[in-house]
C-alpha cells in the first residue's frame, strides 16, 4: 500500500515563496548533517538568508563534508541545548532573524527557548502548529492542525488553531477558507467528547474566528467529500469542500499527514505561527521537497509579517 512516487514541492507555494526576498533565517542547532542540508537546500532556493547557531567547529566541518561555503556567514557558537535555543530566540525576539528552523536540539529546550518572556517572542496566542499538504501533480492543498505541537488542545486552542490556520490561508490567497472540525460522527453524541466539542467550537466561531467558516462535527469523509456530506444529507458550506481539518487531538493529524505522505507522497510542510516569527519544525524522516517547502511557507509568512508592519 505504500506509494513510492517521488515528493514533488508545491508548485503554487515555491512561485509565491520565489517572487520574495529572502528570510534570515536561525538554524537553531546546526552542528548536525540533516538540518545543514535542509538549510543548504533552503538556502539554494533563495528562501533563507541562515544565520548558524550550534556548535562552530561541528557546523565548518558538516558544511565542508557538503562543499557548502559558509565563509562569508554569520556563526553563532553555544555549547548546550539551552544556550542554543536561548540564543536564537533572543535573535528572533531582537529582529535579527525573521525565522527559526529547528536542528540538532531537544524540541522541549527549543520550545522553552522560544517562550521564555526574556526572548521577546510570545503574543497572546497560543503556539499551534500547521501542516500544508499537497499532492504531486495537483495545484489544490489541504491544511491540518494541529498534528504536532498541542497534544491533547483544549477548545480554546483548537480555536486559536483554526484562527492561524485561516491567517495563512488568506496570506496564500484562499480569501474564505473552509475549516471543518473533525470528529468520528457528524452528529453529537456524548460518548464521543469531540463531537460535543466539535459543536461548541462552530458555535464560538460565530464570534470569535474571523475571515473564515467553521463547522463541525464533520467525519473526514464528510468533510472531504461532498458525494459523502450530500448522503448524509449535511447541508452546510464545509461539508465536503474543507480547506482546513481542525483535529481534536494530535494522534489524529499525526496519523491523517502520515497517511497522506506514505499512502499518497504527499508533500508536508509543517510551521507553528502563534510567536512573532514563523517557525519551522521538520523530522528526520522528512524527504529534502517537504524540508524546502516548509522554509518556502516560513518565507512567505515572514515576508507577509514585514509588509503587514511597514503598512
Amino acid at each position: 500500500m505504500l506509494k513510492t512516487d517521488a515528493y514533488q514541492c508545491p508548485v503554487s507555494l515555491m512561485k509565491q515563496a520565489g517572487s520574495l526576498s529572502p528570510t534570515p533565517t536561525a538554524i537553531v542547532g546546526a552542528h548536525s548533517v540533516l538540518p545543514m542540508k535542509s538549510a543548504k537546500l533552503a538556502q539554494e532556493q533563495k528562501l533563507i538568508l541562515p544565520v548558524f547557531v550550534g556548535h562552530r567547529i561541528e557546523i565548518l566541518k558538516i558544511a565542508e563534508d557538503l562543499d557548502w561555503d559558509i565563509n562569508g556567514e554569520r556563526i553563532i557558537h553555544t555549547e548546550t541545548d539551552k544556550d542554543t535555543a536561548d540564543v536564537a530566540a533572543v535573535l528572533a525576539g531582537n529582529g535579527e532573524v525573521a525565522a527559526l528552523m529547528k536542528g540538532q536540539v531537544h524540541t522541549d529546550e527549543f520550545m522553552h527557548g522560544i517562550l521564555r518572556r526574556e526572548a521577546g517572542l510570545r503574543t497572546d496566542r497560543r503556539l499551534t502548529h500547521i501542516f500544508h499538504m499537497t499532492l504531486p501533480e495537483h495545484n489544490n492543498s489541504l491544511m491540518i492542525t494541529d498534528g504536532a505541537v498541542n497534544v491533547a488542545p483544549s477548545i480554546d486552542t483548537r480555536l486559536q488553531a483554526a484562527q492561524h490556520a485561516i491567517d495563512l490561508s488568506h496570506i496564500l490567497g484562499n480569501d474564505n477558507p473552509k475549516v471543518a472540525v473533525l470528529s468520528g460522527t457528524e452528529s453529537p453524541i456524548k460518548s464521543m467528547p469531540s463531537s460535543i466539542e466539535a459543536v461548541e467550537i462552530t458555535k464560538r466561531a460565530e464570534n470569535e474566528i474571523s475571515g473564515g467558516q467553521v463547522f463541525g462535527p464533520l467525519a473526514f469523509d464528510n468533510a472531504i467529500s461532498t458525494k459523502a456530506a450530500n448522503l448524509k444529507k449535511i447541508d452546510h458550506p464545509v461539508a465536503g469542500n474543507a480547506d482546513i481539518l481542525l483535529v481534536p487531538n494530535i494522534e489524529t493529524g499525526n496519523a491523517l499527514f502520515k497517511m497522506m505522505v506514505y499512502f499518497m507522497s504527499a508533500c508536508a510542510a509543517g510551521i507553528v505561527l502563534g510567536a512573532k516569527v514563523p517557525i519551522i519544525l521538520t523530522s528526520r524522516a522528512d524527504p529534502p521537497e517537504a524540508r524546502v517547502a516548509s522554509a518556502a511557507l516560513a518565507n512567505i509568512v515572514a515576508q507577509a509579517g514585514k509588509a503587514s508592519k511597514g503598512k
